[in-house]
């Protein structure tokens, strides 16, 4: 009979969580909603109906995205293409950075590492706004500019977070796994890529998806460091579809808003088991 009441108890719980999450999660969904809603709707009742189902003579069919493909004298192919080439040369440039320098950091417990290590963590507390400044100026100094170079300014910013969870995974492997591999004859290269990489895995998906997003969203800093008659990253290409005396085709915003949304969600539900396996390894190891 207490088992009975238990288990009842325990589904009333579950019950009771399963709706207070569905609500939060209703929370994140509803300004995506929005957002794809008011992309098909005009520009006039964007303003005046934003909460309404576009119908009627609401409808704006896929007029929103042609407007905003071609507003202006810059192609939207090529904000999307500068876009996908600064973040998974960015990304890539972090994990692999990152992966090294936090394997050397927990193998290796020296003053020196531990400075390294601390530093990378205090870089997550400064905020960009002290920095930005001199940022500009120095990447202009040192040529770094352009899309195929700004990915070494964000593997400045993004190597806090990235050290910061890969020195708590890496600590977490056992050491005597190494020490099998160099008694076979692996070198330090050969034992990082084929055993440390391999059991990262997870944990790399996890920070992967954080980059992304970050550095797939970010407009300030592309909008301090590139060239912006030559390079333009979507978010940039949006804050330009400004008319006359900062009128703003809001229909046009939102529909591009809503094709910038897309690669990340795709992205995350193509690799959402190894994501939550990354969290999950995390929290049993960590």
């Amino acid at each position: 009979m207490q088992i009975v009441k238990k288990r009842n108890a325990e589904e009333k719980v579950k019950l009771v969580l399963t709706i207070i999450m569905s609500l939060i999660s209703l929370v994140y969904i509803f300004p995506v909603a929005m957002v794809a809603i008011n992309s098909f709707k005009k520009n006039t009742f964007v303003k005046t109906d934003t909460f309404a189902i576009p119908q009627g003579e609401m409808w704006a069919g896929f007029d929103n995205f042609n407007v905003g493909m071609t507003f202006g004298n810059y192609p939207f192919w090529k904000s999307v293409l500068f876009s996908v080439v600064i973040t998974l040369l960015s990304v890539a440039l972090i994990l692999i950075c990152t992966t090294m320098a936090a394997w050397y950091i927990a193998r290796v417990n020296s003053i020196f590492c531990k400075i390294i290590y601390f530093t990378c963590v205090f870089s997550m507390v400064v905020p960009f706004q002290m920095v930005m400044f001199t940022l500009s100026k120095t990447a202009d100094t040192l040529h770094l500019n352009t899309p195929w170079t700004i990915p070494i300014v964000y593997l400045g910013f993004g190597a806090g977070l990235a050290i910061f969870m890969f020195v708590g995974f890496v600590k977490a492997i056992p050491l005597e796994i190494e020490e099998a591999a160099s008694i076979d004859g692996c070198g330090p290269v050969r034992t990082f890529f084929m055993i440390v990489i391999p059991m990262l895995k997870p944990t790399m998906v996890s920070v992967g998806i954080l980059e992304i997003m970050w550095v797939w969203n970010d407009y300030l800093l592309p909008y301090l460091v590139l060239d912006l008659n030559e390079y333009r990253t979507i978010p940039i290409h949006i804050q330009y579809l400004k008319g006359s005396y900062g009128t703003v085709d809001l229909g046009a915003t939102m529909a591009l808003i809503f094709l910038s949304i897309i690669p990340v969600v795709v992205f995350y539900l193509i690799f959402q088991k190894q994501i939550i396996k990354g969290v999950a390894a995390g929290a049993v190891k960590g």
